[in-house]
């Protein structure tokens, strides 16, 4: 009897979920895919600037990496993501 009255709360919260946020109405929030995409492309090693480069520092444009500058640009990625993800909640609403 217990079970029998759990799956029919479960059904009328699913029912209510479902009456309230018709599917046709909601909202899809791409900001973290798009903030993820962007920071990948733009912290890929040796594409735009690698840290620590082969000769330098940073050296900028030469399309070659290391375990080095993939280590610290993984890091660069996971501090950008929380700041913009976590702490700034970055939203893009498409319909």
């Amino acid at each position: 009897m217990r079970n029998s009255i759990n799956k029919s709360l479960a059904i009328c919260r699913l029912k209510l979920y479902h009456q309230r946020r018709p599917y046709h109405k909601r909202m899809s929030d791409w900001g973290p895919i798009f903030v993820a995409l962007v920071l990948f492309v733009l912290l890929t090693p040796g594409l735009l600037f690698q840290v620590p480069g082969h000769h330098r520092c940073v050296e900028f444009g030469n399309f070659k990496t290391s375990g080095a500058s993939i280590l610290i640009h993984s890091l660069l990625y996971f501090g950008l993501i929380c700041v913009f993800l976590l702490a700034i909640k970055v939203h893009l609403h498409l319909g």
